[in-house]
């Protein structure tokens, strides 16, 4: 493999010149910066980033840390943050935790032996960065957290406005004439799943919607989760005839559910996400969801990240990003009072001719 020595006898230049031609360090005439640039094409000569990082302290690398590769909203952040960084000569490393705190730590620690120049998580479950972020800014990298927030951070942070959706999904369930409503929530130390339930129950309160804790069901942001808890409210009595799931993967989880009790949606019971993953258009019925710009929290925390880089030492910015109700085909009407049907342990049904109870009072 070429080095700068072979480059600067080829190009007929001194090893200093070559150095600042590849590095930018110092201003080169241009006649010798074109013979330096020739040579390096002719031999595909690659500089080390990280040789290049330890005599500047960081290279051009940027790290971001994602708690679940597999879920769909995710790599929208992740094309929205490596956009920004690629128009501005940096590189993304992307690595992913599975929601485990220990995995998280692990990889932070490792991403500082690179000398990025700053980082992107979104924290895991349980997540607390305080040692990590104090770590990389006495280093001079920045640190930006995205959709959910760790435990007692007070640095810059780009999230969504998820009480707001969360209000305005229920709100518009409930003027759909819903008055049992059940709610699939995240992970309860999750920032994002605690503000959406907070809309949740914002909107059955001004409402005067009294519904029992059993209603809400807290699992983890994934299908299986979702499956699972809306089998359980679905064969409650007097179980819910219209279900807020916390994100879109919860969501599909319930239509699983909902075949497998021969439930139809939103015949039997209306259902509605957050995220508006595009697969939701895809389902049966097409999911209504809470849309919120994953891309645009990817290059809003991007371009923070840049401007620290860069000199930026003003206070931490805290920016909310408006949600949007997208409104499809699984939220109707609740079914008529005497003809809700009751699903049974093995998710036979039949016709209740019982009136549908109100949800009692926690």
């Amino acid at each position: 493999m070429a080095n700068m020595k072979q480059i600067a006898k080829m190009a007929g230049v001194s090893l200093g010149t070559v150095s600042h031609v590849v590095n930018g360090s110092a201003t080169v005439r241009e006649p010798l910066r074109k013979r330096v640039m020739d040579a390096v094409e002719r031999v595909g000569y690659q500089p080390s980033q990280l040789a290049r990082g330890l005599r500047r302290d960081k290279t051009n690398m940027i790290g971001m840390v994602i708690p679940d590769v597999t879920n769909p909203f995710f790599p929208a952040v992740v094309r929205g943050a490596e956009d920004i960084a690629f128009a501005n000569g940096y590189r993304l490393m992307l690595c992913n935790t599975d929601n485990d705190h220990a995995k998280e730590i692990a990889h932070l620690n490792e991403l500082r032996t690179y000398l990025p120049s700053g980082l992107i998580v979104i924290p895991s479950n349980f997540s607390d960065l305080t040692a990590q972020a104090a770590s990389y800014r006495k280093a001079g990298a920045a640190v930006v957290c995205v959709d959910r927030l760790p435990r007692d951070w007070n640095g810059d942070t780009v999230t969504a406005d998820n009480e707001t959706g969360a209000y305005e999904a229920t709100s518009y369930v409930l003027r759909q004439g819903h008055t049992r409503l059940g709610m699939i929530s995240g992970p309860g130390n999750l920032t994002n799943a605690q503000n959406r339930l907070k809309g949740f129950k914002r909107a059955l309160q001004e409402s005067r919607i009294h519904i029992g804790p059993e209603y809400v069901q807290e699992t983890s942001f994934d299908k299986h989760g979702g499956y699972t808890k809306a089998l359980l409210l679905l064969r409650m009595i007097g179980r819910p005839t219209a279900i807020f799931a916390g994100n879109d993967m919860i969501a599909f989880g319930a239509l699983l559910a909902f075949r497998e009790l021969g439930l139809k949606c939103p015949e039997d019971v209306s259902l509605i996400g957050f995220d508006d993953l595009e697969l939701a258009e895809m389902t049966s019925p097409p999911l209504s969801s809470v849309s919120q710009p994953g891309y645009q929290m990817g290059t809003a925390a991007a371009q923070i990240l840049i401007d620290r880089v860069r000199g930026d030492h003003g206070p931490p910015e805290h920016i909310v990003l408006e949600t949007a109700l997208k409104i499809r085909d699984s939220v109707g009407v609740p079914p008529a009072e005497n003809s809700e049907r009751v699903v049974g342990a093995m998710g036979a049904t039949s016709e209740s001719r019982t009136p549908r109870r109100r949800a009692s009072t926690p």
